[in-house]
């Protein structure tokens, strides 16, 4: 069987059910829906620095059989696997690291499959037939690298054959081992770590503070317009611009209903805060946060304890909470190693850059192990 390569400039002109055909993991941002508002809202393309060049694989009759979520870069925001240093080294030697190409869902830092196939006894091959064209084009183009971010295992072993360096980091997921609710989650902590997640929930509840769990798909317009300022204003507070708008968050959640949830706080009737979550088929990922003003542990328990008492009660498997902090620690979410893919044209930048590489991951390894020591489970065998 022989396999054609193009490229699709914009997700519009791929069929919605050829698209979401390609993934069996139910991955909410990797949906035609959250990719194609991206552009359709004005997220990513125009001068956003993003433009799309989503691969697509296709047999000799048209069928598409393989694709992935690429984009031109002429920078380095948004993607959460930092290359900057890289960037700043080619230019001292007076090269261009940009353009570069990137597959990755912009501005969403969670581990999914990126090198997208239909299942079947062919996936493997047609995996592997994308990450050669992946560096072929890069290479073609005249870019700088190609870098494929938050992996899957089976993804980072078809571009590890196809040439490409690894990289490791650590975040922190929360898994569900079966827990009747949320006491029962606290009750394998030690006594200390314990009462001081209960005073944190009290503390809330004491303020005045209630919730509404509201589906994405039946707030209206105003309500999103008040919860994307609460996140703006998360934003602004550490100089930077929100990647999205409220329009997109409205779009995604009108056209991919069941898949976006927003904790909204409350006092006396009044919102005062926001947290906003995307569910796939088997996990919980927060996403945005955002308050009117500094309330004392509103962040943990909007952001932490409701996506745990969420997934308890719906039987959801892992949640991740977003990008950084050891915070996370004591409140029960694990280390967890994560991977990217990154190949570079320039053989001598590729060779430094693979040391380098070496030597990063067993410092993140190192890490990972050192802080799963600060978990706050009782010692002894994991429940």
């Amino acid at each position: 069987m022989r396999l054609r390569a193009e490229t699709a400039g914009r997700l519009d002109s791929v069929p919605a059910g050829d698209w979401d055909a390609l993934d069996g993991h139910g991955n909410p941002f990797l949906s035609h829906a959250f990719l194609e508002a991206l552009e359709r809202c004005g997220c990513v393309g125009g001068d956003s620095g993003w433009q799309p060049r989503h691969l697509l694989l296709r047999d000799d009759a048209g069928a598409l059989l393989g694709a992935v979520p690429r984009y031109a870069k002429e920078h380095s925001w948004g993607e959460f696997v930092f290359d900057w240093s890289w960037a700043q080294a080619y230019a001292r030697a007076g090269l261009a690291y940009y353009p570069k190409q990137v597959a990755a869902v912009p501005f969403t830092p969670v581990s999914g499959p990126r090198l997208l196939t239909r299942p079947g006894p062919q996936a493997a091959s047609v995996r592997a037939a994308l990450a050669e064209a992946l560096r072929s084009e890069a290479a073609r183009d005249g870019c700088s690298g190609m870098h494929v971010n938050f992996t899957t295992d089976a993804d980072q072993r078809a571009l590890e054959a196809a040439g490409f360096l690894r990289r490791h980091d650590c975040r922190f997921l929360w898994r569900n081992r079966g827990y009747r609710d949320f006491d029962d989650f606290l009750d394998g902590f030690r006594s200390d770590k314990r009462k001081k997640i209960r005073r944190e929930r009290r503390r809330v509840a004491e303020s005045g503070i209630t919730f509404s769990s509201l589906p994405g798909e039946r707030i209206a317009a105003p309500l999103w317009q008040t919860i994307f300022a609460f996140s703006e204003r998360t934003f602004l507070r550490h100089g930077n611009a929100h990647y999205l708008t409220a329009d997109f968050l409205a779009t995604v959640a009108r056209r991919s209903p069941g898949t976006v949830l927003v904790q909204v706080a409350e006092r006396a009737g009044v919102p005062v805060a926001a947290a906003i979550f995307l569910q796939g088929r088997d996990a919980l990922y927060g996403r945005y946060w955002g308050s009117a003003a500094h309330e004392d542990c509103l962040h943990f328990e909007a952001c932490y304890y409701r996506g745990i008492e969420h997934c308890i009660a719906h039987g959801i498997e892992t949640f991740d909470p977003g990008t950084q902090g050891e915070h996370k620690l004591a409140r029960g979410f694990e280390p967890t190693l994560t991977s990217s893919a990154h190949w570079l044209a320039h053989e001598g930048f590729r060779a430094a850059v693979a040391g380098y590489l070496e030597r990063e991951r067993r410092a993140v390894e190192e890490y990972a192990s050192a802080t799963a020591a600060h978990l706050p489970f009782q010692r002894g065998p994991a429940p």
